[in-house]
């Protein structure tokens, strides 16, 4: 089978932003998208700019390119021959991002956009279909990275089970609201499409839309993690909607109307690890896990983080979104030792841990991860934290009563 070459970059530049790290991400393609009925529709978002619908009308693109010709020659040739102002061409990653959200993103630095047309990728296999990356440049050195991608999360091969979840399931996301199913931070974001216009098969998770900024995870609380949390959050909404436009869906999402405070760490309750009531953390490894960050529970999945330091050596995720649990599935019936359950299976292998309960809601996913090795010697958290935080977590949730059995050692 010939391997076919993902589409040509389509390359733009314009005025672009503040100092911020550099971040590339490769974007794969995969199945196309289904039509189907469409999702909600709240308002519509708001609507572009006069000088910029003007330009996107070829009719008065034709009328006044002359007279723009003549105010260019005389305000700099220079910014013609680039591309520079912000008004020529359709907007920046499928003709979604809004004039404020790149000034929000990038102040007024000259950027450029690398953008790949949406199409499933013709092997099939691979389930995403593009991404568009955004640089911004102070004089002829780049400062900041934003990168998009468009692609379903596959549960069937366990691909997007590990990379995924630790930039976009991490201990500083907290849910957009509004209905809006996905997550943000101040360095990553993420919004999935409406099954209605994407469809999902069996052991796969949603398809969506995530956006990256420098290392994820690099948030201390400032009122900079607040201000770029609100420009990705913005920015991957407004990219959603220009997806479902060029999969041919109809309807938008709403800019979350306000989001949840920022997450910070806090000190470890011994008696109500992670804030969960009835879940003790175990003697021996207080002191190593005497700091908590802990994201929302009203989103798709609630994550706990836990560290005597910054970084973390424990998460614990629960994922209540049904379709979001399906990246977990191969995870929870394929690898390591099983793990047994009143209401649901397991597996147990090496620093991770899976376990997926049928609940009232729909499946729910437990894990817990071991992230880093502790100061002391010959224990296991993943084993030891395991059976206490489904019991607990299954309770606060409304799931319980759920009992694990560990394999024996």
């Amino acid at each position: 089978m010939d391997d076919e070459q993902t589409p040509v970059p389509r390359e733009r530049e314009q005025p672009s932003a503040p100092q911020g790290e550099e971040r590339e991400e490769r974007g794969e393609q995969a199945q196309e998208p289904r039509p189907g009925p469409s999702p909600e529709q709240p308002p519509a978002p708001e609507r572009p700019p006069l000088l910029r619908r003007l330009f996107l009308s070829r009719t008065a693109l034709a009328v006044t390119a002359a007279g723009l010709v003549g105010a260019l020659l005389g305000a700099g040739a220079v910014a013609w021959r680039t591309d520079t102002l912000p008004l020529l061409g359709p907007a920046p990653c499928w003709d979604s991002l809004s004039d404020r959200t790149m000034s929000d993103l990038f102040g007024d630095r000259r950027t450029k956009t690398e953008e790949q047309s949406l199409h499933a990728n013709p092997r099939g296999w691979e389930a995403s279909y593009g991404q568009c990356r955004i640089t911004s440049y102070k004089d002829d050195n780049p400062r900041r990275q934003v990168t998009l991608r468009v692609h379903q999360l596959d549960g069937l091969r366990g691909t997007d089970a590990h990379e995924w979840p630790q930039e976009f399931l991490a201990g500083g996301m907290v849910s957009l609201g509004d209905g809006l199913p996905g997550m943000t931070s101040s360095s990553r974001a993420w919004l999935a499409l409406p099954q209605s216009c994407t469809g999902r098969d069996k052991f796969t998770g949603p398809t969506v839309v995530d956006i990256g900024m420098g290392l994820a995870g690099l948030d201390d609380g400032s009122e900079y993690d607040r201000r770029d949390r609100a420009a990705l959050t913005r920015a991957v909404v407004e990219a959603t909607n220009g997806v479902i436009r060029e999969f041919g869906c109809s309807g938008t999402y709403r800019i979350p109307r306000a989001l949840p405070a920022l997450v910070d760490r806090q000190d470890t309750k011994p008696h109500a690890f992670c804030g969960v009531k009835g879940l003790t953390v175990p003697a021996a490894y207080r002191k190593d896990l005497s700091r908590t960050r802990v994201s929302d529970d009203a989103g798709p999945a609630r994550i706990c983080e836990a560290n005597g330091g910054y970084e973390p050596i424990v998460r614990m995720t629960t994922v209540t979104d049904p379709a979001l649990t399906e990246i977990f599935s191969r995870g929870a019936r394929k690898a390591g030792l099983p793990v047994k359950g009143s209401k649901g299976v397991g597996r147990l292998d090496g620093s991770r841990a899976v376990y997926r309960a049928s609940c009232q809601t729909g499946p729910v996913i437990f894990m817990v991860e071991q992230l880093e090795q502790p100061t002391g010697e010959g224990f296991d958290l993943t084993r030891e934290l395991l059976p206490g935080y489904v019991a607990a977590e299954a309770e606060r949730i409304g799931c319980g009563p759920e009992k694990v059995t560990l394999p024996s050692a």
